[in-house]
């Protein structure tokens, strides 16, 4: 995530700088009768989308968003909407444009943008992306749960919801909670390592043993379509000490390091990622004997490796699960001198503790793996079933020990 002593720090600045040059606060156009009164909500991440639509009504305002949203070297190509609205001439360029065609003191709008929580801006629709030239056909929408039906407004302010699970043929850009890490370098780079160096580079070294994920495939993306691309991650869960709960011990995701990092995008990755070094699966097995661990996928929504869901819907999903495949539902090393195996084992563990949190929204449990010899169905190139809440086959991926 954005480190936010930094994003208050320059937006402190920017009200500091804006404090002499706040013109007297406009009449903001009519709210439709029957609707709510955005205004009244002066801190809501709908004030600040109603205020980027109407912004967008101006030319040259949309050519500048159009362009750098366009430059974003970041997945999807996102933007910081709070550093959106700091950068520019004199520090705000994009905030004052925004607060005269909405009608409201430049001031008063960046308050409400530093008080919002932490917000990115991005056309979430692939073909959204590849259609919208900068033209005034477009819609600003934001919706802080997923899933949840977008408030979306048009480049006039007209307020309109939008369908929850379809997006509509118009180009939205979404001002939404943070997923991205914009404190990061963006690029990752995964070059030749023979290609252009004379004498060539040696090969990559072996890979740490442990075990390994190197194929997945998911029946949905259990994404709504305004938070754009999937989020998945793996998670090993063991024993909590010595207790009857579990905990994660081990993330795997687009916001781990390497040898942990994987970004799956779709419905389909391959590759070659560590879900739990070898040094990890041998200190878990001396101080948890005759416990195994689960491999448990997740599409994450708002706090990266971080479950944050339902303590009852994980444990009915777990106990449907373990009921229907008489617990044969973790796995462990099982490697001998022929071959490295993770097989599966026995799931001792009968509970997760979590607590919902009432900030972020829920996590999607995609579901906890079970070989496929016990599930009694295999796929081509798989050997693990990812089963969800209701015993709900929900995708299918391939592990190994290396």
């Amino acid at each position: 995530m954005c480190h936010y002593t930094s994003r208050a720090a320059a937006l402190a600045l920017l009200l500091g700088a804006l404090a002499c040059s706040d013109r007297p606060p406009g009449t903001a156009p009519d709210t439709p009768p029957g609707e709510p009164d955005i205004l009244s909500t002066a801190a809501g991440p709908e004030l600040l989308a109603r205020s980027l639509a109407r912004a967008l009504g101006d030319p040259a305002f949309r050519a500048r968003v159009k362009g750098e949203l366009d430059r974003s070297p970041f997945r999807e190509h996102k933007l910081s909407f709070q550093r959106f609205l700091a950068a520019g001439p004199g520090g705000g360029g994009a905030l004052a444009t925004m607060a005269r065609r909405t009608g409201l003191a430049t001031g008063d709008l960046a308050r409400a943008a530093d008080r919002a929580i932490p917000l990115e801006m991005y056309l979430p629709v692939p073909e959204h992306r590849r259609s919208w030239t900068g033209d005034a056909n477009v819609l600003v929408a934001t919706a802080l749960a997923d899933h949840d039906p977008p408030v979306a407004f048009d480049v006039r302010g007209n307020r309109q919801l939008l369908d929850a699970e379809r997006p509509p043929a118009t180009p939205v850009i979404a001002v939404v909670p943070v997923e991205t890490d914009f404190s990061t370098d963006p690029a990752r780079i995964i070059g030749c390592w023979t290609c252009g160096f004379w004498p060539p580079l040696p090969p990559p070294p072996p890979p740490v043993p442990g075990l390994y994920m190197t194929k997945a495939h998911f029946v949905d993306d259990f994404e709504g379509w305004l938070k754009g691309s999937p989020e998945f991650e793996v998670h090993v869960l063991g024993q909590k000490a010595q207790t009857d709960s579990l905990t994660s011990y081990q993330c795997a995701g687009e916001k781990q390091p390497a040898p942990y990092y994987f970004d799956q995008n779709g419905l389909d990755w391959s590759g070659s990622v560590m879900l739990f070094s070898k040094v990890q699966v041998d200190a878990y097995n001396a101080a948890h004997p005759g416990q195994n661990i689960r491999v448990f996928v997740v599409e994450d929504d708002d706090t990266a490796c971080q479950i944050k869901a339902n303590r009852d819907i994980v444990g009915n999903l777990f106990k449907a699960v373990d009921g229907a495949y008489k617990a044969l539902t973790a796995g462990n090393d099982s490697s001998n001198a022929i071959a490295k195996l993770f097989k599966r084992a026995n799931a001792i563990q009968k509970l997760w503790a979590a607590i919902a949190s009432f900030i972020n929204t829920n996590d999607e449990l995609v579901g906890t793996a079970v070989e496929d010899a016990v599930v009694g169905i295999s796929y081509p190139g798989y050997n693990w079933i990812v089963k969800g809440q209701n015993n709900a086959t929900n995708g299918w991926i391939s592990l190994g020990m290396k």
